[in-house]
């Protein structure tokens, strides 16, 4: 999706609250419904069954009936197409939405005259309800028959118009790149750039480590949460404003994109362990996790698999910080400290996650015995992104 800053104002942001809440309140309803089905009972209520059963809701609730039929029903329609896709296997099953977390709601059947532009800065929208509400006209908006808007845990609202963009040509050069990704530097290239991703200031952490020991005392629903979740919001726009110019760099000025094949889910799992067998260092392995999402790995291959499709290689991460790029001999010793490798054979010295980065772009791998593999790149299928349906409401 593209999405926009909305600034809207105080009274069009409480009428928007006011469709989030309708949407969750509906999506949960049939999320409920759904749960309640078994084999006995035959089958859950379909889409056009619920959209009946919403007609009596709005007739008999007049908080209800205040709001936008169309904003409840499109979440109805959202939560059949949810539902199907869980049933052909391609995504997770929906589930019960929370206030405050993905809140928002989906307009479709758009005309050209719901988007209209004020001035280069400037364009309005709209939605429903509210009327015309004024966004940031950061690029070109693109033609699109649905949009969606979201509000994110620091109060600031976005719309999103649902158009797959074009793809980036790559500059057809013939050039590789290898991308190492790590903890203290979020992404080191083999042509030695070394790129990091932005976290949280230093006032931002002082803050948000006095505020969290004051959560630990105080009673629940307490507004300090709503604190906290404004300073970690912030620092997901970042992130993500990181790594669509990360990505975006990358896919311009290289042909071929080559990454380690890591499993980002598995390795930020807990290490609690269960009662009979608790995991050891589990503070330490905790941070670990939290660092490792923090460096946005997973969400920037996402997004080079998406930008420059057929473009970006997986290559087995197995002893690749090992082997020296010069020689191609693999020692657990030359790898002296985090940030140098030495090689015990030839004695070439570089940054160590550059030498992991060039090993990965060469395409090699390091055997057991320290030898150097073949290059056996891994192409893996895409994965399935989450469908806009399920994004933002």
């Amino acid at each position: 999706m593209s999405r926009y800053r909305l600034y809207p104002t105080a009274d069009q942001a409480m009428v928007m609250a006011e469709h989030c809440g309708h949407a969750r309140y509906v999506w949960n309803l049939a999320a409920e419904q759904q749960s309640w089905w078994n084999p006995r009972r035959g089958p859950a209520p379909s889409y056009i069954e619920q959209n009946r059963q919403l007609t009596e809701a709005r007739r008999a609730f007049d908080w209800l009936a205040t709001g936008s039929v169309i904003v409840q029903q499109q979440a109805l329609r959202d939560f059949s197409t949810a539902m199907a896709n869980f049933f052909r296997g391609t995504h997770r099953k929906p589930r019960f939405r929370k206030r405050g977390r993905g809140e928002g709601f989906r307009i479709v059947a758009v005309k050209p005259s719901d988007v209209r532009q004020i001035n280069r800065r400037w364009s309005e929208v709209r939605i429903p309800e509210v009327g015309w509400v004024r966004f940031r006209r950061s690029r070109t908006v693109p033609d699109a028959k649905s949009y969606r808007i979201t509000v994110d845990r620091a109060g600031r609202w976005q719309v999103g118009f649902a158009a797959v963009p074009e793809p980036i040509l790559a500059p057809g050069t013939g050039e590789v790149v290898g991308v190492d990704r790590g903890v203290a530097v979020s992404a080191a290239l083999s042509t030695g750039d070394l790129l990091s991703c932005p976290g949280p200031r230093s006032p931002e952490q002082a803050r948000l480590l006095r505020w969290q020991r004051r959560l630990a005392r105080a009673q629940r629903g307490s507004v300090r949460r709503a604190r906290i979740a404004r300073v970690k919001a912030r620092g997901v726009g970042r992130r993500k404003d990181w790594v669509e110019r990360t990505s975006t760099d990358l896919a311009r000025r290289f042909d071929v994109i080559r990454v380690e094949d890591l499993r980002v889910k598995n390795m930020t799992r807990s290490a609690r362990g269960t009662v009979e067998a608790p995991g050891r260092n589990v503070r330490q392995k905790a941070g670990l996790n939290r660092a490792i999402l923090a460096a946005g790995w997973g969400q920037l291959v996402q997004r080079l698999e998406q930008k420059s499709p057929g473009q970006v290689e997986e290559i087995p991460a197995a002893l690749t910080s090992r082997r020296c790029s010069a020689c191609g001999h693999g020692a657990a010793g030359s790898r002296e400290s985090q940030a140098r490798f030495r090689c015990v054979a030839c004695g070439h010295t570089a940054n160590a996650d550059v030498n992991a980065a060039m090993n990965i772009a060469a395409g090699r791998a390091v055997t057991a015995r320290g030898g150097a593999g073949l290059p056996v790149p891994v192409n893996r299928e895409p994965q399935h992104s989450t469908p806009p349906l399920l994004v933002g409401v």
